[in-house]
């Protein structure tokens, strides 16, 4: 007799539980959607980052390597006031993807190759360089930063966002 008593104790709880743990499987697939939806979030931001730094890099790269070659042709140096922000207009990056280097080049040529290289490296990316009479140089390189643009903003024309690296040293 107490076995059948107890197995219809233990049906009747059966019973009253049975709908509780849809509830917790529905719960914890919602918790887990949230958790997921922020990873991929998380993920999105990480490669706006690493764009980004990967940009930064390049053009504190380029900027050095400009300096280096002013320091190499200290008595030339004057050519490479000629880089202004307005002097990128014209300037083509070959459809091959790089910039042709020459081994004996001149200040105007190597300025041509440098500007090509900051074209071809980073979007929209335009410099400008000041050479002081006491031999400070203060390069600045900036461009186009279409990571951070959000969708507002590409049907402004005035809004454009922008990087820069601005390198300073001495001759």
């Amino acid at each position: 007799m107490k076995s059948k008593q107890n197995k219809r104790i233990l049906s009747s709880r059966r019973a009253s539980q049975s709908g509780f743990t849809l509830i917790e499987v529905l719960i914890a697939m919602l918790v887990l959607a949230f958790g997921l939806l922020g990873f991929a979030l998380l993920q999105t931001m990480n490669v706006r980052f690493t764009k980004s730094a990967q940009q930064r890099t390049v053009a504190t790269n380029l900027a050095y390597e400009l300096v280096d070659m002013m320091r190499m042709q200290r008595s030339l140096g004057s050519y490479y006031n000629a880089i202004k922000f307005d002097s990128f207009a014209g300037v083509v990056v070959p459809t091959a993807g790089g910039c042709p280097r020459k081994l004996t080049a001149t200040p105007s040529v190597n300025v041509t190759q440098w500007k090509c290289e900051v074209k071809a490296a980073l979007p929209e990316g335009e410099a400008n360089v000041n050479l002081g009479a006491d031999g400070a140089v203060t390069v600045e390189v900036r461009w186009g930063d279409a990571n951070w643009q959000n969708d507002e903003d590409t049907n402004l024309s005035t809004s454009k966002r922008t990087s820069r690296v601005t390198v300073v040293s001495r001759l």
